[in-house]
């Protein structure tokens, strides 16, 4: 199949130095509530990438379920793929395709485990559905068959109708924290605008126009 006539002209916006927060942790919130606003479909899915110890790359989309000065929180069993990728190699990345206002965001830095508490605070908050699927999925096994699953879900949805799902201790959070992010906006031709905020080593940022 021949693409090359597939093609979408951008520059609905554009995007200055003078207009961008010094805080980049600002600059996302502030397009994170735009993409809201502009009713994207799920706006907090992301593109994590990771690598393995043989340095093969891995990508995934998950759920960015908490933000802030500290970094991007997603959640995921301790022992998937990704888990044993982080765990031997904590350097990731992070992307956002928010292609309804022509806008990417891309993310590097560390992943570390969030706390217990914090882990246990959003668990408690999910649908009961979704405790129970925490259990039911051994993420990244080899599975025969779906019904097995269904079979499984069943099971435990019987076992805690009458009360509370236990936290599972091998299910919770990771935090990426950042220290390099890049704020792209569509341009006409083009003629992309490209900002890469930096982390230094006293805690600012320095902001950076790439070439697009």
């Amino acid at each position: 199949m021949d693409l090359t006539s597939l093609r979408q002209q951008y520059g609905s916006y554009s995007l200055r130095k003078r207009e961008l927060d010094p805080n980049p942790l600002k600059q996302f919130e502030l397009w994170f509530n735009q993409a809201m606003e502009a009713e994207l479909i799920e706006p907090n899915a992301m593109t994590l990438a990771t690598v393995n110890p043989q340095g093969r790359p891995s990508i995934r989309t998950v759920l960015l379920k908490i933000f802030d000065e500290r970094g991007f929180v997603f959640f995921s069993n301790y022992k998937s793929k990704k888990a044993y990728d982080i765990e031997h190699n904590p350097n990731a990345s992070l992307h956002f395709a928010w292609l309804g206002l022509e806008r990417q965001v891309k993310i590097q830095g560390k992943v570390e485990k969030i706390s217990h508490a914090e882990s246990l605070k959003y668990f408690l908050s999910r649908p009961k559905g979704s405790q129970i699927g925490a259990w039911v999925s051994h993420q990244s096994e080899v599975i025969s068959t779906r019904s097995i699953l269904e079979s499984k879900f069943q099971e435990l949805k019987a076992k805690f109708a009458q009360g509370e799902v236990p936290f599972p201790s091998f299910w919770g959070g990771y935090r990426l924290v950042p220290d390099v992010i890049e704020f792209w906006q569509g341009g006409k031709d083009r003629l992309h605008d490209r900002f890469e905020y930096t982390k230094q080593a006293d805690g600012t940022w320095d902001i950076k126009r790439l070439a697009p």
